[in-house]
């Protein structure tokens, strides 16, 4: 195996899928981001979503769960399994589309590429490209980030 291969550059990985239920959604936005129309059904159906939807954060933080989850993957390569590190950030985030109550959300994510880092040797940046889609196949959510692998 390969550390591209590895890594999934220039391959689409489905790291799984999150369920939203209406209570996850309401605590999850009591603790996070307390606007009506993520708290309260009633105020919801009232605002310009006109129903429950989860947070954009909850949906971001569902990808985020899910993508660890994806990274106790076995490694076959030369050398020691590749650690991942911290992120340094994310770009293009873009919530397309309201995730409601009771909507199962697939999320994937595709390796775009990986270079050394000349600060810290045995480093590299990993850039990724992130996406989730709905029941229906529409794309709720997509950003671009990076994250630290060390390789040595």
């Amino acid at each position: 195996m390969t550390l591209d291969e590895y890594l999934g550059i220039g391959v689409t990985i489905t790291l799984g899928s999150h369920h939203f239920s209406a209570e996850a959604i309401k605590d999850f936005a009591r603790k996070y981001d307390p606007q009506p129309f993520h708290t309260d059904e009633e105020a919801a159906k009232a605002s310009v979503f006109g129903s429950l939807c989860a947070s954009g954060w909850h949906t971001t933080a569902a990808w985020m769960k899910l993508n660890l989850a994806h990274r106790g993957r076995a490694w076959d390569g030369p050398g020691p399994k590749p650690e991942f590190g911290p992120s340094p950030g994310f770009k293009n985030l873009k919530w397309l589309k309201p995730v409601f109550a009771g909507e199962t959300v697939t999320f994937t994510r595709r390796g775009i590429d990986h270079r050394p880092l000349a600060t810290r040797p045995g480093w590299r940046m990993m850039t990724l490209h992130s996406e989730g889609f709905d029941s229906t196949g529409d794309k709720v959510i997509e950003f671009d980030s990076a994250v630290l692998v060390k390789v040595e």
